[in-house]
């Protein structure tokens, strides 16, 4: 296995710690990872985004959404109790399934709706006000000015005297 060596990225940056955990996850995550449940994920505009995830068969109380620590975990469990039954084919699956979405910073989940066999699931980039860019005015130190004045006024003195 490769390893991507991420020493020029800190010698020019700060803070980009989190984006090195993620490469190195998604570097070392198994490589035949699960399709199902199929899922797409929307841009709806600059700040917010629909996760589609395809869950046909599973009820409401059989899905489970959290949230820690930056990673959007979405679940399906299929109850047990119902009863047997006897397929000719069986192309809908029925199985448990865990699905991980890592979050940006400040992106959070809003809310979540089954319809339609799809779980839609909303997120929100809200960028706290202290993170947003701001314009730093330049002052003027007085005491530069007041300076050149005594420098004036030093310089006239020592002109009287000359004379």
């Amino acid at each position: 296995m490769n390893t991507i060596d991420l020493t020029p990225l800190y010698r020019n940056s700060v803070g980009f710690d989190r984006l090195a955990s993620l490469i190195d996850n998604a570097l070392t995550t198994e490589t035949k990872a699960s399709t199902y449940p199929p899922y797409n994920i929307e841009v709806l505009d600059e700040n917010s985004y629909t996760i589609s995830l395809a869950v046909a068969g599973f009820a409401q109380d059989e899905l489970d959404i959290q949230v820690e620590k930056g990673v959007l975990s979405v679940s399906g469990n299929k109850n047990q109790a119902q009863e047997e039954r006897k397929y000719l084919h069986q192309g809908i699956p029925n199985r448990t399934f865990e699905r991980k979405f890592n979050l940006a910073d400040y992106v959070e989940v809003t809310g979540a709706e089954l319809s339609n066999g799809l779980l839609n699931i909303s997120l929100v980039k809200e960028i706290p006000d202290t993170m947003k860019p701001k314009k730093i005015s330049i002052s003027q130190n007085d005491n530069a000015l007041e300076h050149h004045k005594e420098e004036k006024v030093i310089n006239e003195k020592n002109k009287d005297k000359a004379a």
